[in-house]
């Protein structure tokens, strides 16, 4: 779990070098497969792979992407099973339910590297985590953790961990994540234990403590943390470094604050279905974006760690001097991924259901 944690590009992240001299800029026999077409069929969030990438990809390839968008990693691994993983050729979801895909068996693709000639750009520090110790299956495409972020003008406290969140003088001034197993998660490592706590009693505990956080929230939102803060709505928030990323990059006087108690970590990565059935194209495709311009390309728009070692140098300054995205070495160090929890999903479920409806 911790090998993440190596990961300093200066927590700078990267895609890729490009395949090859003088060949194919996407290094693959894009439509050339037995029963391929001219077609690329992605399923991810919406707008999490830059248009002006896809775009480059189609110039190059002349393969045109149909892009379809799934609101949740659950709502994903239905639709894959569904299918049979006939549907797609590139998925990009997340860790945890990566995971879970692969202890079903037969949704996913075992890639064959050598297709990838980009493939050696990638960060070890990204690879053999839980949900793919061999690396059989999994491509990192982008990585983050949630952070602290307020505007020391309008907050009279030193804020230096989740259990500050508490404190009444900031009644009425949180915006957060609407997410149960993150705000829940914090609440665990404020007491000390774990994100992935499966002791009822101890959740128990955790959802009295996170019941007495209520009258500190103003919202919980899902898209645009960012704004609610800039707004000056709310004076502190709790949300994805990319959200805070852009926070602080519109306003710099704004404090980004690594929790003292510890951080979640999560990586989203791009899997090939089973019966993908554009196969070629999908290697194409996975090569294309590890090439080290690409990478830059989609880090420095969508505001994510990018596991890979060449895009460093193509990342303009106002990235890599961010503070929601240059995160120390000895920080990451202390992070801990949200992983499936089985049966007690549950509980965490229930738990998150009730504060919202309090």
């Amino acid at each position: 779990m911790k090998k993440v944690f190596a990961l300093i590009l200066a927590a700078v992240l990267a895609i890729g070098t490009l395949a090859g001299c003088g060949t194919d800029p996407a290094g693959s026999s894009a439509g050339q497969g037995e029963g391929q077409t001219k077609d690329l069929n992605i399923f991810t969030w919406d707008g999490y792979i830059p248009q002006d990438v896809l775009d480059g990809y189609t110039e190059q390839t002349g393969v045109k992407i149909n892009i379809s968008n799934f609101e949740s990693n659950e709502e994903m691994l239905t639709k894959l099973e569904a299918t049979g993983g006939g549907d797609y050729d590139i998925v990009i979801a997340s860790d945890y339910i990566i995971d879970i895909a692969r202890k079903k068996g037969g949704i996913m693709h075992e890639l064959d590297t050598s297709k990838i000639a980009n493939y050696n750009n990638i960060d070890a520090a990204f690879q053999g985590q839980f949900y793919d110790p061999d690396n059989q299956y999994t491509i990192p495409y982008a990585a983050g953790t949630p952070v602290i972020v307020y505007d020391p003008s309008l907050v009279d406290i030193d804020i230096q961990g989740y259990e500050d969140l508490w404190n009444p003088a900031l009644a009425d001034s949180i915006v957060a994540m609407d997410d149960g197993r993150n705000l829940i998660g914090m609440t665990l490592k404020s007491m000390g234990k774990s994100f992935n706590e499966t002791d009822e009693a101890v959740l128990e505990q955790a959802k009295n403590k996170l019941m007495e956080l209520k009258p500190n929230i103003r919202t919980l939102a899902v898209n645009q943390l960012q704004d609610v803060i800039l707004s000056g709505e709310a004076s502190v928030g709790y949300m994805f470094a990319s959200q805070a990323a852009m926070a602080v990059e519109a306003n710099p006087d704004l404090k980004v604050v690594y929790p003292k108690e510890g951080m979640g970590f999560g990586i989203d990565n791009i899997i090939v279905p089973a019966k993908a059935p554009n196969l070629e194209n999908a290697y194409s495709f996975i090569n294309y974006i590890l090439d080290p311009e690409v990478g830059a390309k989609i880090s420095s728009q969508i505001y994510y760690l990018c596991p890979n070692k060449a895009a460093a140098e193509f990342l303009p300054e106002s990235f890599t001097s961010n503070a929601a995205l240059f995160i120390p070495s000895e920080v990451l160090k202390n992070t801990e991924f949200i992983q499936d929890v089985g049966e007690t999903t549950a509980a965490y479920d229930k738990i998150w259901t009730e504060f919202k409806q309090q």
